[in-house]
């Protein structure tokens, strides 16, 4: 949800931010996924009485969203990784934010570039399509990735995320000039090794002023 969330503070604070960078975000439900009008009545009503009840049934992220074994294994050993399903309050809130953002995203304005990996089947990549295509931003772009699944920035062979992050990295010199000594504009040059903070911590730097 951390896509969502940047999203959703952008629409708070639309002038606050002058960029984002989105990583396979839910933004969108898949029409198949979605649940009918009776049906989120229904949760809604037990949430207010059963809010931590851990029934929301998910895909297994770990399993779906982690292409390397490696990582996988990695992130199931890491006692700060939550491998059960989401409580039924936690459920509805991811549900309602994706279904709010869905119906306003002709609202996001912010300059942006969404990254999607088209093996994903955590997230819908048509939800990134739908983000570039209804938002007003003047500058965004959609990168699509053959055969990478839904941790780009992690969950991917080293080969594949050094792809996937010069890729940022050169979004970001294009788009962040600097001022030298003599008031003039230069470009501001970004290495992978400035953007090291995204690999550890992808969910934390999703949306960031440029």
């Amino acid at each position: 949800m951390g896509g969502a969330v940047a999203l959703l503070i952008h629409r708070r604070q639309p002038n606050d931010w002058n960029g984002a960078v989105l990583v396979s975000p839910m933004v969108k439900i898949a029409e198949e996924l979605k649940p009918s009008s009776i049906m989120i009545s229904i949760l809604s009503k037990f949430s207010t009485f059963f809010p931590t009840w851990k029934i929301v049934p998910i895909r297994e992220i770990i399993e779906t969203g982690f292409k390397d074994p490696l990582k996988r294994q990695e992130m199931r050993s890491n006692p700060y990784t939550y491998q059960e399903k989401p409580r039924l309050r936690t459920g509805l809130e991811m549900l309602n934010a994706s279904l709010d953002l869905e119906e306003r995203l002709s609202e996001v304005t912010v300059p942006f570039m969404v990254l999607h990996g088209e093996a994903d089947v955590v997230t819908d990549i048509e939800i990134s399509k739908s983000l570039h295509d209804a938002a007003n931003s003047f500058d965004k772009t959609l990168k699509t990735y053959p055969g990478m699944w839904h941790s780009l920035l992690f969950g991917e062979t080293e080969d594949n995320i050094d792809l996937v992050m010069s890729d940022v990295v050169l979004w970001l010199n294009k788009r962040s000039p600097s001022t030298d000594s003599s008031g003039s504009s230069s470009p501001t040059l970004f290495t992978q090794s400035h953007l090291s903070l995204i690999n550890q911590h992808p969910k934390k730097v999703e949306i960031y002023s440029l």
